[in-house]
């Protein structure tokens, strides 16, 4: 019997795979969409310290670390000005890297297939079953089973469906304001990420590649993403980033654009009988602070050890720690992306002035962008 399945080929469920392929432990990954599909899905594109240093540490950062831009500042903008963040300089020289997870995908798929790996794409599993025993993944036509299922196939995957009803807590929260996600084929306008605090709403410029960019803007939860014609995300981009030094916003053709639904939610425990969740199955955190996909590799990684504790040493204690290990991590990247939300988001939509909360939010602004202990907080809390 093949030791552990894996379900979903994204960054968590391939950095899981490549790190039992390089403690010999045999795995199969499922895939519902094709190879194609995967590796040009545009998704998140800032990557943690922690993270990089899990992936190289396998030989998986290569090209991460060659073509990937080095950031260690971020920039909030308030009434025109312009506040730096530094947080490299209060982490010890610790930052991000901007690398689209596309590419990172890339990555990691070819080096599973190169350690002999299989991955079962256009392979959409349909259930999972006997989780108390030696669990069994089944798609269309077929099923196997494994030791342990590792679930990595998102909020409405099969793992999460598979649990039974009851089993997990689920805690759940709505922030009460929608973000337009969009993705344009224009080059950034900045060498950091912007966080724009303004009157008409959050307005951020993300980074993503040298001709891509991500662009968010606060919005009403719920709104209709054809309330957003092309033209007047533009000029709300404009009016919401704009800079009392005359800064420019550089254009292009919009890719795509969705609103999101700006929620969180935790599922505990991590686990049920011999199906582990891992990453968006397990959890959901807001894009503040890019830490969703952070958070899912760091489950795959601490899972894998856990899992070669087990092999290779006959040692189950990581891996029964597994759940409380990471919801730990979890519950504190959540309070700190609710917190960074409530920082960004203003009155909007509540047909009433705000100017008390404006001015703490400058007053948090100042703090954060300076070199004391809030902003020592903050630098520790997002650089991860």
């Amino acid at each position: 019997m093949t030791r552990v399945g894996v379900v979903g080929a994204g960054p968590a469920g391939l950095m899981l795979a490549n790190v039992l392929a390089a403690h010999g432990i045999d795995c199969v990954v499922f895939e519902r969409a094709s190879r194609a599909h995967i590796e040009r899905r545009a998704r998140a594109g800032l990557i943690e310290h922690r993270a990089i240093r899990a992936l190289d540490e396998y030989g998986l950062a290569g090209r991460l670390l060659r073509t990937g831009v080095r950031h260690g500042a971020c920039e909030f903008r308030l009434a025109g000005r312009r506040h730096t963040a530094r947080y490299s300089e209060l982490t010890g020289g610790r930052a991000h890297y901007v690398y689209p997870q596309q590419e990172l995908v890339k990555d990691l798929v070819a080096a599973f297939l190169g350690h002999g790996g299989e991955i079962r794409f256009d392979t959409p599993v349909t259930g999972i079953r006997d989780l108390d025993a030696a669990p069994r993944i089944e798609w269309a036509g077929g099923g196997m089973s494994f030791d342990v299922v590792a679930g990595c196939d998102g909020a409405h995957g099969a793992a999460v469906r598979s649990v039974p009803a009851g089993a997990l807590t689920v805690h759940e929260y709505r922030h009460g304001h929608g973000w337009l996600a969009v993705l344009a084929a224009a080059p950034p306008s900045t060498r950091d990420i912007i966080y724009a605090l303004h009157p008409t709403g959050f307005a951020g410029h993300m980074l993503r590649s040298a001709e891509v960019s991500r662009y968010y803007l606060q919005c009403p939860a719920g709104d209709d993403v054809a309330h957003w014609p092309d033209a007047r995300i533009w000029a709300e981009l404009r009016r919401r980033l704009a800079t009392d030094d005359g800064w420019c916003l550089r254009e292009g053709p919009i890719i795509e654009k969705a609103v999101l639904d700006m929620r969180s939610r935790v599922c505990e425990p991590m686990r049920f009988g011999n199906l582990f969740l891992v990453g968006d199955a397990a959890h959901i955190v807001t894009p503040a602070g890019a830490k969703g996909m952070n958070l899912a590799l760091g489950d795959a990684h601490e899972l894998a050890l856990g899992l070669v504790d087990r092999y290779a040493h006959g040692d189950d204690r990581r891996l029964n720690a597994y759940s409380a290990t990471r919801l730990d991590v979890v519950w504190r990247a959540q309070e700190f992306t609710t917190s960074f939300l409530d920082l960004l988001h203003n009155a909007i939509g509540t047909g009433r002035s705000d100017t008390y909360s404006d001015r703490v939010r400058s007053a948090i602004v100042n703090q954060i962008t300076g070199t004391g202990p809030r902003a020592q907080d903050f630098a520790e809390s997002y650089v991860g």
